[in-house]
């Protein structure tokens, strides 16, 4: 199968015949006649049906025709693509960030991407670590900064920090550290799985011989930390997520203990699929900007630097 047989089907579709399409593509019909003959036998199945006044599409010609007009309009955007001088400043990325990290860098981060691509198309994605995870393998996103990531043959991480578990009161609760195996006695209000940092939390409890009292699921930071103020129960969550909260006094953050938890932050790519130049671009710059938050910034006193 070649684009001059694929091209000669589709103008043979298009304009009703075969006699017509051989006027229009300035070839004689009976080549174009070959070609079509030898689509159907590269493919082993009719394409068109021949009758007084022109061709008909069988339902294989439809579903050719279909990927046929893709793939020419894919060849000739290329072509324009190769002449452009400017066409890699008009490249797209599609990148996700969770929403902790998004609201604290994410303008940032775009503004000074635009600085540098100001062509480019960015898409920003907000979700959960499993959410992102499912884009970057259908292809939706090219680049994730996700939590506690386990090891996957489809991924290569970059570590970028941790940080430490605690967990979340209602104001009034005592600020001093709890133990990992007390917290079993308290209501917990947590998200389902495959939430990672559920899927932390749980593979802690069994490490330690504990099942947790897990009153509510609920995959909703903001619903938690509201449902927790309000003394519907605990949570277990990063603590640079809920600093703010802490300072306002609308919840209690206790350090837990023997064991602590800490939850790590990667920045999640394809295995074997080489980065694009604007991906590149993001990653650099997203590795400056949580690294000052970390090293020199408002995280110093509670995240450990992972990355290079």
């Amino acid at each position: 199968m070649d684009i001059r047989e694929l091209r000669s089907f589709v103008t043979v579709v298009h304009a009703g015949s075969i006699s017509r399409a051989a006027q229009e593509l300035h070839i004689a019909q009976p080549a174009i006649s070959r070609q079509i003959a030898k689509l159907e036998e590269e493919l082993k199945t009719p394409l068109l049906v021949r009758h007084g006044r022109g061709v008909a599409l069988t339902p294989a010609g439809g579903r050719l025709l279909e990927r046929a007009e893709m793939m020419l309009q894919y060849l000739g955007d290329t072509v324009a693509h190769v002449h452009d001088e400017q066409a890699h400043q008009r490249e797209h990325l599609s990148i996700g960030l969770t929403p902790a990290i998004g609201q604290i860098i994410g303008p940032t981060l775009i503004r000074r991407f635009r600085k540098t691509w100001p062509l480019a198309q960015l898409h920003a994605r907000e979700g959960l670590s499993t959410s992102l995870q499912s884009w970057l393998l259908d292809g939706q996103i090219e680049v994730a900064i996700v939590y506690n990531q386990p090891l996957m043959e489809a991924f290569d991480l970059c570590p970028l920090f941790s940080e430490p578990m605690v967990l979340i009161a209602p104001p009034g609760e005592p600020e001093r550290p709890i133990r990992f195996a007390d917290i079993v006695d308290r209501p917990l209000i947590l998200p389902a799985l495959p939430h990672s940092n559920r899927r932390l939390i749980e593979q802690a409890a069994v490490q330690n011989g504990v099942r947790l009292h897990v009153v509510l699921e609920v995959d909703s930071a903001a619903l938690t930390r509201q449902l927790v103020h309000d003394g519907v129960g605990y949570s277990i969550t990063a603590q640079l997520a809920v600093r703010d909260f802490m300072k306002a006094g609308r919840l209690v953050a206790r350090p837990i203990e023997r064991p602590s938890l800490r939850s790590s932050v990667a920045i999640a790519t394809l295995h074997n699929v080489r980065s694009s130049r604007l991906a590149q671009t993001w990653n650099e710059l997203m590795v400056e900007e949580l690294r000052k938050l970390v090293l020199h910034g408002a995280w110093s006193d509670a995240a450990d630097w992972l990355g290079n």
